[in-house]
């Protein structure tokens, strides 16, 4: 019984030091594990330590304060592209008007794992981790984020920003299940994008094949246009959410509730709306029978809009103000240009004029470096980012003008809008490589309290279902124990529709559970996901650490630490870690699993910070 209580006692004090913020309900859970597993027989002498406890690792891993960069004239580490050097200045400019100073640079390890995280999806293993780390040049970090955007990565590149926009374009649940009868195939959706940023295709051409696309939505039937379900599951009701996503989408702006009044707090009028809705109205879905797999399919084609005046000439649609006068709308996009009334196919196709339009346009540029900027920052411009009217004005405006104009024509591209460069000046800008340490001279620079970021210290924020999913595997080496990809990528979308709640609005509104509640904590503590994490099974980063001779207890402990949360244990933990290993009796294995499943379940290891 002292063992017992000594083992949660133990579990409970390692998981508290690095829950930040599970608090009880982990060390209660560690408890219930820790219970449910006695210690193994023929154990080693309780008297093993499992680690020296003369590690001199800090708790910290952020580099020390002076080597803040100061906000000078100029720009550090910005590898001579203007790009960079144009944020540093800006938001450095930024930092002394709001009376901020930033917090420290991130340490080797924090940065690492970061952008891992941010441009392919997980963390870093222990290998790359350490070569980089190792590289002592100038240039490490271009020379990291050019790797990562390379060839040596594409295919988790591909998959991480399809996983990233597959849910920006049709949500976390259309498709997603056999009988699903909307009209949209995931699947078609995701494999359109993993090939297209796999190749870095231009934004704009990605733009005008979602906008303006035609076609069968199953891979493998003949005249599959993946790009096709972003639009045709949108199509009810005359086209109203495919007109409100695609202005949101693609323009930054936020019109869902114009389609009946006025916008109450910018510019835009319920004119606009229908205005913009007319560019869909040739468009339908067409229910059929996929004739490869016998399941049901979809196909989005153009007809001729006769208008509901009844003169295709002059294709004319009707809407209803709130005081019960009818208007009528013709296509006019959001800056006043029109185009062609005519409803006929052979005179105008509406769609793909309205994705010129929007390629045209200077929303299009500030839209997508907004969200850019929001992914790898942890907060856009505004908030949120997909509402940039008038009403919502940003922060660092300039900052943001000079990012999308360069975005749209840059020295690096004959075509400009490419999102690998945009990325790379992000990820090598100052503000990104900052500690999420707070100090006091940046503790106002909080966007949680209303204010708008300034970006003084890098914002903590959750992984995703995805990325944690991944970043489960890649610590632990599950992919290798596992089955075959398609087995895996099953178990993978299982685990993943438990987070998803579906609201049924008429916007297609839906959110994730994935939060951090009690609830949810005992579920990853207990799930099936984790207990095979922290399996020793054959081929597991637990079997070849525990099993390594050339290893000592120390290296051991450390190889967790570093697969986990790309750092080294403290003295502290090495203390802890030891305990566990005495109520183990001397058990490495036993005790190896029990701070693993720690690390695993902390909020140190699901948080990017």
């Amino acid at each position: 019984m002292k063992s017992r209580r000594t083992n949660q006692q133990a579990g409970g004090k390692l998981l508290k030091r690095l829950g930040y913020g599970f608090g009880m309900a982990a060390v209660v859970a560690f408890s219930m594990y820790a219970t449910a597993a006695p210690p193994e027989t023929g154990a080693k002498p309780a008297s093993t330590q499992l680690a020296e406890t003369t590690s001199t690792t800090p708790e910290v891993t952020a580099k020390p304060a002076e080597t803040t960069p100061k906000p000078t004239k100029g720009a550090a580490n910005s590898y001579d592209i203007p790009q960079v050097a144009a944020i540093n200045e800006l938001v450095r400019k930024s930092w002394a008007d709001h009376h901020l100073t930033p917090s420290p640079v991130a340490g080797d390890g924090q940065w690492c794992r970061r952008v891992f995280l941010d441009v392919i999806g997980r963390i870093p293993r222990v290998d790359e981790l350490e070569k980089f780390v190792a590289d002592h040049s100038a240039n490490r970090k271009l020379n990291l984020v050019n790797r990562l955007l390379g060839d040596e990565y594409v295919v988790e590149y591909a998959r991480h920003w399809s996983n990233i926009w597959t849910t920006i374009l049709i949500g976390r649940s259309s498709g997603a299940k056999a009988d699903d009868k909307i009209p949209v195939d995931r699947e078609g959706m995701a494999q359109y994008l993993r090939d297209s940023f796999g190749r870095n295709k231009p934004y704009h051409q990605m733009v005008k094949e979602l906008v303006a696309a035609k076609g069968d939505i199953k891979p493998g039937e003949d005249g599959y246009n993946g790009a096709v379900n972003f639009i045709s599951g949108k199509l009810e009701d005359n086209g109203i959410q495919a007109t409100a996503k695609t202005a949101q989408i693609f323009l930054g702006l936020s019109v869902q509730c114009t389609q009946c009044h006025n916008h109450p707090f910018n510019d835009w009028k319920q004119n606009q709306f229908w205005e913009m809705n007319a560019f869909i109205r040739q468009t339908k879905v067409i229910k059929t029978m996929a004739k490869k797999k016998k399941v049901e399919d979809a196909e989005v084609v153009n007809v001729d809009f006769r208008g509901e005046g009844g003169d295709p000439k002059n294709a004319e649609l009707y809407y209803e103000q709130r005081n019960g006068i009818m208007r009528v709308a013709y296509p006019v996009f959001v800056d006043g240009q029109e185009i062609s009334r005519s409803g006929l196919i052979k005179d105008v196709d509406r769609r793909t004029e309205l994705a010129n339009l929007i390629i045209a346009s200077p929303y299009m540029s500030r839209a997508i470096v907004n969200r850019m900027w929001g992914h790898f920052m942890g907060y856009g411009f505004t908030k949120p980012v997909d509402d940039m009217g008038p009403h919502n004005p940003p922060t660092n405006p300039e900052l943001l003008d000079r990012l999308a104009a360069d975005f749209a024509v840059h020295q690096y591209a004959t075509d400009g809008y490419d999102l690998k460069q945009l990325m790379r000046w992000i990820v090598l800008s100052e503000p990104y490589g900052l500690s999420s340490r707070i100090i006091p001279g940046n503790r106002t620079d909080d966007p949680n309290l209303g204010e708008k970021p300034q970006f003084s210290h890098f914002y903590l924020r959750q992984m995703s279902a995805e990325e944690l999913y991944e970043s489960l595997l890649t610590a632990t080496s599950a992919d290798k124990t596992r089955g075959n990809s398609e087995e895996q990528e099953k178990a993978k979308q299982e685990w993943l529709k438990q987070f998803v709640i579906n609201f049924g609005t008429d916007d297609g509104g839906e959110t994730t559970t994935f939060n951090g509640t009690i609830p949810q904590t005992l579920m990853m503590f207990n799930g099936s996901l984790m207990k095979g994490a922290t399996a020793a099974e054959k081929g597991s980063v637990l079997d070849v650490v525990a099993n390594n001779s050339r290893y000592s207890p120390t290296d051991k402990i450390n190889y967790l630490y570093l697969a986990g949360l790309a750092r080294k244990p403290n003295r502290t933990e090495l203390e802890l870690a030891n305990a566990l290993l005495m109520a183990r009796k001397g058990s490495t294995v036993a005790a190896l699993q029990d701070v693993w499943w720690a690390v695993l379940n902390s909020n140190e290891f699901i948080i990017n910070h």
